[in-house]
């Protein structure tokens, strides 16, 4: 990537995510001069590791899903995913259980499906073989528009989205779109739980997300070895082999701008000028903090209080005596009302009585995660992103006290006695600790006014000679998405500098 002068053009990365980590991988390898600024002291951002007692956690995302992505960027370095990060293909997939009653172990072998989906209801046996049929089609239609940039209006006339248009259905929620192949309620929430993934209810998010649960049911899910945060630390590895000078504790303080072009980024140790910048940072937490409001026009403060954001997460990680090993890897419990539950979260902004939660038991599968005979268990809660009814100063004791006897649901009954190691992150940790904008863990909403064109673009419109990646650009949130931002970006970027 050499400038008729012969230099190499230098590329500053602001946070090392996941989506920050494979740009930086992809630059390094078209010569550029890439450097890393990372506010925290480890990689990974969300996708980061919390270790102690030894005891190991992911911070944030537990799936690793679609690996195909992932490991196109590696090979396009010339690394082998699978020999860089161990991974185990799960079966079962997850557990769900339903406060209605009931209980799926998710197998890819559709027959064992069908099997238990029979003792839900007899009607729906060969329904989830149609929907497999179906979506496999609508992803390979997709595909195309999930992997190409969408600068302006323009593109929306982009061949690949005329020729998906009628797989659509904008009007139609992702619930409404399972109702088409499941009669039983709790089969259609077994299939379209994954909106949660973008931080959405089910039946808020568009149809087009039916592809999550197929990618799911298709391609598996997996475990790294070392749990997901390792994905992030051996990409920060190889992107340092290859030359990516990567910087810790080193936040941005300061932005320098000539017009609406970004020249350099200050921090404390040091000024880094660069012929383009990547924000891998929360996108509209890192904008409101350092660009100038007047120096936005589409995505000023104001812009930005009015977009609809994801729901947030309340996570308990604990480390524990003794193991659960009848509980699988991943366990996914669907509360009894779970209309409620969900309007509780996005449109009261209460906290619920009774809440759905996941539970990660991952030792079954990964032994190095926690010392000889104990487990750590990692506990997620969807609650509301930051709102005025709900003060985690005054709520965390009293919801951690409902999160903890919401377990017994899965047979946890006895988890208060066996704690050795607890860690809690609420909303507000996510908005101050993280640097989360209203600790909104899954970024902007996905809805349709706020997909494709209409999300912060890869090549950002606002400001010249600055990039997006991450969940809050598109094509969205969920890792095998960041990794595809990455991507775009990265292609956008190169050919911009020639």
């Amino acid at each position: 990537m050499n400038s008729r002068s012969g230099k190499r053009k230098k590329v500053v990365i602001v946070g090392a995510g996941p989506g920050g980590l494979a740009t930086a991988m992809q630059l390094a390898k078209a010569d550029c001069d890439v450097t890393v600024l990372e506010r925290k002291g480890q990689v990974g951002g969300r996708t980061s590791s919390i270790n102690a007692n030894g005891f190991r956690f992911d911070c944030g995302p537990t799936f690793f899903l679609y690996p195909r992505v992932l490991a196109e960027i590696f090979d396009s370095v010339g690394r082998d995913l699978f020999k860089e990060v161990p991974m185990v293909r799960l079966d079962p997939q997850y557990r769900l259980t339903f406060g209605a009653g009931g209980k799926l172990d998710c197998s890819a072998d559709l027959q064992k499906m069908d099997e238990q989906i029979r003792t839900f209801s007899p009607d729906d046996v060969g329904a989830l073989k149609r929907y497999m049929d179906d979506n496999r089609v609508k992803l390979a239609k997709f595909r195309p528009i999930l992997e190409s940039p969408f600068c302006s209006t323009l593109d929306l006339l982009n061949p690949a989205l005329l020729a998906a248009a009628p797989h659509l259905h904008p009007l139609r929620s992702l619930g409404q779109e399972l109702e088409r192949y499941f009669s039983d309620p709790r089969l259609v929430i077994a299939f379209a739980f994954q909106s949660k993934y973008l931080g959405m209810s089910p039946f808020q998010c568009p149809s087009l997300f039916s592809i999550l649960s197929f990618l799911e049911y298709e391609y598996g899910v997996w475990h790294p070895i070392g749990g997901c945060a390792a994905v992030s630390e051996r990409m920060a590895e190889i992107a340092r082999e290859m030359g990516v000078k990567i910087h810790l504790s080193e936040p941005v303080t300061d932005v320098s701008m000539d017009g609406k072009k970004v020249t350099a980024v200050a921090t404390e140790q040091c000024t880094y000028q660069a012929d383009a910048f990547v924000i891998n940072a929360d996108f509209a937490h890192w904008m409101e903090k350092h660009i100038p409001n007047a120096k936005r026009r589409r995505w000023k403060d104001e812009n930005l209080e009015r977009k609809k954001y994801s729901c947030s997460t309340y996570m308990l990680y604990l480390g524990l005596d003794g193991r659960y090993d009848q509980l699988p890897h991943h366990n996914i419990h669907i509360s009894r009302d779970y209309e409620r539950n969900l309007r509780e979260i996005e449109h009261e902004h209460v906290l619920s009585e009774e809440p759905s939660f996941y539970v990660q038991n991952p030792i079954v599968t990964d032994e190095s995660l926690a010392p000889p005979g104990q487990s750590g268990l990692y506990v997620l809660v969807p609650v509301s992103h930051q709102h005025p009814n709900i003060d985690w100063i005054k709520d965390k004791s009293r919801f951690r006290e409902i999160t903890l006897d919401s377990l017994s649901a899965i047979g946890l009954s006895d988890i208060r006695e066996r704690i050795r190691y607890e860690h809690c992150i609420t909303p507000a940790d996510w908005q101050h600790e993280y640097a989360v904008y209203r600790g909104a863990t899954f970024n902007l909403a996905h809805n349709l006014g706020q997909m494709l064109h209409q999300r912060p673009h890869n090549r950002f419109e606002d400001l010249k000679s600055v990039y997006l990646v991450g969940g809050g650009t598109h094509p969205g949130s969920g890792l095998p998405v960041i990794y595809e931002s990455s991507r775009i970006t990265s292609k956008l970027l190169l050919k911009d500098l020639g």
